[in-house]
């Protein structure tokens, strides 16, 4: 039975609800920010917003989000512009490779949104299941804390 996804303000039907939603992004809507990582929902790479929340999409199925508000790392822009948050990436070089920055991005978003004025401990703990391997966590700390001001 087809379902229909919202994602990123955008409505798409999909014929295979049972598929995880990292598969239908990457495979089916050609968004590919979302990184398929442990395919466990331990690394955070796959993270995406559903109606607000962080989400491991690597361990959801698409028809369990089906007519929820998904956004993707994509998606985070306003009239071409990095939200807030993936300017305060860019601006303390919060990333080396790359990997995991979408996850932690949308998992930041998730955070400042939930809780505007976040401290330290505040950002350890909503980022904790999110992997850098490449180890610039301070780095980023540094950009939620930046962030925090101008979200």
């Amino acid at each position: 039975m087809p379902a229909t996804l919202h994602v990123n303000g955008i409505r798409h039907t999909i014929d295979t609800p049972g598929r995880s939603l990292l598969t239908i992004l990457r495979e089916d809507l050609d968004l590919t920010g979302a990184k398929y990582g442990c395919g466990e929902g331990q690394c955070g790479a796959c993270t995406v917003l559903v109606d607000g929340r962080p989400t491991r999409s690597c361990q959801t199925t698409a028809g369990a989000v089906a007519g929820k508000q998904i956004t993707t790392i994509e998606g985070l822009e306003e009239n071409g512009r990095p939200h807030p948050v993936q300017q305060a990436f860019l601006e303390v070089d919060a990333l080396q490779c790359g990997y995991c920055t979408s996850g932690m991005i949308l998992g930041a978003v998730a955070l400042l949104r939930k809780t505007p004025q976040p401290s330290r401990a505040d950002i350890v703990r909503a980022m904790e299941g999110h992997i850098c391997r490449c180890g610039v966590y301070p780095r980023i700390v540094a950009a939620i804390q930046r962030a925090k001001v101008s979200s």
